[in-house]
């Protein structure tokens, strides 16, 4: 599969050099994120700290549950336990709560503290979010809101992302024994997967529902260049969201589905694997790159392999060590003087004369570019180490 793809994989040496260069980085980091959280995206490539009220800040203390997996580090483990508090507290006094990213803020940092260390603060941080979650469910449409008033008809609508949120939900189920959370989250899968996805395999970033007859309308950008163009991340989210489906629901429409995006996502990469921030762009366009994008399919692609058959599961476990060598060699931060980031070239959110987003944390690290990569380095690590999965927080 992917015969245009020649470049060479990432070996085992590469993959411990690279984990443990990142871990050395999450190191230095705790100093200056334990009581503080980490900005979305680095300016001038060194994050800022903030309040935990963003969307993003749970895949700052991923990465530190990552590190101390292992190493055991006590101080990571502080560091890990603080934000737990921090996260509980958010949850509790419903800090900027009103959207979709539950699963965002609260897998990699709650869920993966409950099972790694049976905290019952992140269990029920984790399970609070999870209610949370649930307030955006339309019935009449079948899907979570992304974001906005519930009740104003221009913000009906769901986005490809929410894919990743989902897990939330299927882990509550098995926790509670409550089938709700599992029944919204297969909703809307159906639905996402249902409108999100173009015939050619692309995708949507948002789609919108009529409010009154919950029928489907439009699919449109907020982050991608225009409505009609592939928007990189989008297309990553679709990847390892399909992967994390098949898991929980072994839906067997989701290997066909997930061949399907992932072949969009490749046959448009650039030499080098790591796509610019919308795929209207090719070399020589002179526009950023999305590096995170690489690092979630790569994460995406190692989830899938352990669910198909194992030919072609080695195609899938091959294209991820491509793409892993590729970010590892090019885009890593390898010297803490040029940034307190992981992955270099990332891009959250660039504007266009088409959409409607805020332009910021352009060419710079982003924090959940920075958390997939060091997942993706776990993932294989896991498998030329100890020759066994790593169990995810997702």
């Amino acid at each position: 599969m992917h015969e245009g793809i020649h470049a060479a994989e990432a070996d085992d040496a590469l993959i411990t050099g690279a984990l443990d260069r990142a871990i050395e980085q999450i190191a230095r980091n705790i100093p200056h994120f334990t009581h503080v959280c980490q900005n979305h995206s680095s300016i001038g490539n060194f994050y800022p700290a903030c309040a935990n009220d963003q969307w993003t800040t749970g895949f700052w203390p991923g990465q530190v549950w990552l590190a101390w997996e292992k190493t055991r580090d006590k101080d990571m483990l502080s560091c890990a336990l603080t934000l737990v508090d921090s996260f509980l507290h958010r949850i509790e006094r419903k800090i900027e709560v009103d959207h979709h990213d539950m699963g965002f803020l609260y897998s990699p940092s709650c869920v993966s503290a409950y099972l790694l260390t049976g905290s019952e603060k992140a269990r029920k941080a984790a399970l609070l979010a999870a209610d949370q979650l649930l307030t955006r469910f339309h019935g009449k449409g079948g899907f979570l809101q992304a974001w906005g008033p519930m009740d104003k008809p221009e913000s009906h609508r769901f986005i490809i992302d929410c894919l990743m949120n989902l897990p939330l939900l299927y882990w509550a189920t098995k926790e509670t024994g409550d089938e709700r959370y599992r029944t919204v989250a297969e909703i809307h899968t159906a639905t996402s997967l249902a409108w999100s996805i173009r015939p050619d395999g692309s995708t949507y970033h948002t789609f919108f529902m009529d409010s009154v007859t919950g029928l489907p309308l439009r699919g449109e950008t907020c982050q991608g260049y225009k409505d009609d163009s592939i928007w990189a991340r989008g297309q990553a989210w679709s990847i390892y969201g399909i992967a994390l489906s098949y898991r929980y629901t072994g839906d067997s429409r989701c290997p066909a589905l997930f061949r399907k995006v992932l072949d969009c996502f490749i046959t448009h990469l650039p030499g080098d694997l790591v796509p610019y921030w919308d795929f209207t762009f090719t070399e020589g366009s002179g526009e950023p790159r999305d590096s995170s994008s690489s690092a979630i399919v790569a994460c995406g692609l190692l989830e899938m392999s352990s669910l198909v058959d194992e030919k072609t599961g080695q195609e899938y476990t091959c294209l991820a060590k491509r793409l892993m060598r590729s970010l590892v060699e090019g885009y890593s931060v390898s010297d803490p003087r040029v940034s307190n980031g992981q992955l270099l070239h990332g891009t959250y959110s660039k504007k266009s004369p088409y959409n409607t987003c805020t332009e910021e944390g352009v060419d710079e690290c982003v924090s959940w570019g920075d958390y997939f990569y060091v997942e993706a380095l776990t993932r294989l690590s896991h498998l030329s180490r100890l020759s066994t999965a790593w169990q995810p927080y997702w």
